[in-house]
């Protein structure tokens, strides 16, 4: 974790216990009191609430009892399966869990010591990029001396109770927690970055090859320390209901295990398969399981010796775990959400990620070039006046992750705007040189749309082939302002960064040397017909676009005569009478050898329209050589224009 620690409304934990334990006094916090205002974010009070300290409660109060797993709590009268689910993810790893609960040996009741209990208690949420230090009091709402929200099932621990309070904080009050979602809970605890997966529209129930796709990827998610939540969505049933298999309708479930299990002689003739895909679950009610195949009294079990079950690793440890085949899970549920945690580690022996974050904003002007939140691709008037991020693929081809997170808006429930805005983004190929803010599409190639979502964060996962490209976050809806971060992930730094400028900019230099008046657009798509270099009849061709003092090369295409380069090149030009040069050169190892030029005037009124162009050789009257190529070339005299 950073060093570098936030602290919620400038509350230090150390300052205020230590001015309690001096003042011999028990911490009451002014900043989320224990009263109504803390409970709701509604006017209208709910009943007769209580709050109530833990030493109030029972005799010995713990933070923890011989440590966390997840089974330690139970959901209480609060609509937040999704945040005690995510919890049941916590517990089962440790090293996370230490982090949302530091120094919890310091911050544990002393019997010995009962002087140096302050009833403060600190909680660390990675929020909106940073990790976030919260101070609560012990003072917790009971009804007839119980407690009413998250608990434990050891009546003398405290930790789910005292987190689930340093939550609402953050939120508001409690009631800004009822209904939401597991993952964005998970990404709070960890700083992971959330997936969200639609079960029924991918057809995983239904589509082998993909059902095993996901299987594979979900169960190496859960080895290297993600987490996994899944529910069943409730479009004309009621929440809460009971399906006929005994699962809950808009219920979070939490992942406890993923297996694949290889069966021996014996258990392959009872199940005629090989393997077993099974995954167990978790209800945050501590009751309610699943009643189909490997349910707790189904026959299933019955062929299974308890010894085979532990060889296999097909155990339960508590009520309201239970067993699924993948296939049954990927058919009963509808919604997964999954939190990856990407490993940006040097030292590890699994795949490292290069990481780049940025802060954004969508931000509304009436002015087009300073309005910042433009809404989605099909707003084609306003998209591009979105936020613009540039990054490079510099292998062939990366395997790239990207992460788009709003600010958490539950804080603003009290006003009435509480409820996510739909999010999402587009990655253009661009040309290798672009280095100011997109105007116009032309040239540029569409090559990844996020899916839009009202969740907190959006994530998409694209393998893209060498070259620059622009990242636009949007709304979905044009006007609508909010922050957000933008995480990439790559195998080689990225040099992600936001496009601000529209132009090159003016300085007293520009006046000696020269200010563009033109900026030409080139896209270089193929050629055709080249000479043969090799006795088997191939060619290494690349293309070298020349405008001025600049010149771009494209990635050499191997052992072809008609290459596809799709190569795009943008020129800031001072001089426009000087023509643009493009050549087409065949690589080898001695020396390279030229294959032919065109040469364009590239003015603002040629056609804008695909073009075929004789090659020829080098000087004023040169002759036609063999091949051509396919370009399209945009040239404009307002610089943000295009």
């Amino acid at each position: 974790m950073s060093s570098s620690v936030q602290h919620f409304r400038d509350q230090k934990y150390h300052e205020l216990k230590g001015q309690c334990i001096q003042q011999r006094r028990l911490f009451e916090d002014p900043e989320f009191p224990a009263s109504d205002e803390s409970l709701y974010y509604q006017s209208t009070t709910k009943g007769k609430v209580e709050w109530k300290r833990p030493k109030d409660l029972c005799e010995d109060p713990h933070l923890l009892v011989n440590g966390m797993t997840s089974h330690d709590f139970h959901q209480g009268r609060l609509g937040n399966c999704w945040f005690v689910a995510a919890c049941s993810c916590l517990a089962l790893r440790k090293s996370l869990w230490q982090q949302v609960i530091p120094d919890c040996n310091e911050q544990e009741w002393d019997s010995k010591n009962p002087g140096r209990y302050a009833g403060i208690f600190r909680f660390r949420f990675w929020r909106f990029g940073e990790w976030t230090e919260v101070v609560v009091d012990d003072l917790l709402p009971t009804e007839n001396g119980k407690l009413i929200y998250c608990r434990s099932n050891v009546t003398n621990e405290f930790w789910s109770a005292l987190l689930e309070k340093a939550y609402a904080k953050l939120a508001g009050s409690y009631e800004a927690l009822d209904g939401g979602c597991a993952a964005e809970a998970l990404v709070d605890f960890t700083g992971a970055v959330a997936e969200s997966i639609n079960l029924a529209e991918g057809k995983y129930g239904e589509v082998i090859s993909e059902q095993m796709k996901l299987f594979e990827d979900l169960m190496k998610v859960h080895k290297r320390g993600g987490f996994i939540s899944c529910s069943i969505s409730s479009p004309g049933r009621p929440s809460e209901a009971e399906t006929e298999m005994g699962l809950i309708v808009g219920h979070a479930y939490s992942v406890t295990a993923i297996r694949k299990v290889h069966l021996g002689e014996r258990l392959l003739f009872s199940f005629k398969a090989e393997k077993l895909f099974m995954i167990r679950l978790r209800n945050p009610w501590g009751k309610k399981e699943w009643h189909g195949a490997w349910s707790d009294s189904s026959e299933e079990w019955k062929k299974v010796s308890n010894s085979e079950c532990k060889s296999l690793g097909l155990t339960v440890e508590n009520d309201g775990e239970f067993w699924m085949t993948f296939e049954d899970w990927c058919k009963n549920f509808t919604d997964v959400d999954i939190c990856r945690t990407v490993n940006t580690s040097f030292f590890s022996i699994h795949k490292t990620w290069e990481k780049e974050m940025m802060y954004g904003a969508w931000a509304k002007d009436s002015e087009p070039l300073l309005n910042r939140s433009g809404g989605c691709f099909d707003n084609r008037e306003t998209f591009l006046q979105n936020p613009q991020y540039i990054f490079d693929v510099k292998k062939a081809e990366d395997e790239v992750l990207v992460s788009l997170q709003q600010e958490d808006r539950r804080k603003y429930k009290r006003e009435g705007k509480g409820d996510n805005i739909t999010i999402g983004f587009e990655i253009l190929k661009v040309e290798d040189n672009r280095r100011y803010r997109l105007h116009k599409l032309t040239v540029q190639e569409r090559v990844a749309t996020s899916p839009y979502s009202n969740t907190r964060s959006v994530f998409l996962r694209r393998v893209l082939q060498h070259g620059r490209y622009v990242l636009i976050p949007t709304t979905y809806i044009p006007g609508i302002p909010t922050k957000f971060i933008l995480r990439l992930y790559t195998d080689v730094p990225s040099k992600l960064r936001e496009l601000k400028a529209h132009r090159p900019k003016l300085t007293c230099w520009s006046l000696l040397c020269g200010y563009p008046r033109r900026v030409t657009q080139i896209k270089i798509e193929s050629a055709e017909g080249l000479q043969k270099q090799d006795r088997s009849g191939g060619a290494d061709p690349y293309v070298l676009i020349k405008c001025e003092n600049e010149s771009r090369r494209s990635p050499v295409q191997h052992n072809t005569t008609s290459p596809v380069f799709n190569t795009q090149v943008i020129f800031y030009r001072k001089n426009i009478d000087s023509p643009v040069t493009i050549q087409v050169w065949n690589s080898s190892l001695l020396s390279d050898q030229f294959l032919g030029q065109a040469v364009l005037a590239a003015s603002p009124g040629e056609p804008r329209e695909q073009q075929t162009l004789r090659l020829r050789g080098r000087g004023r009257a040169a002759a036609e050589v063999p091949g051509h190529i396919t370009v399209k070339v945009f040239s404009s005299d307002d610089l943000a224009e295009l």
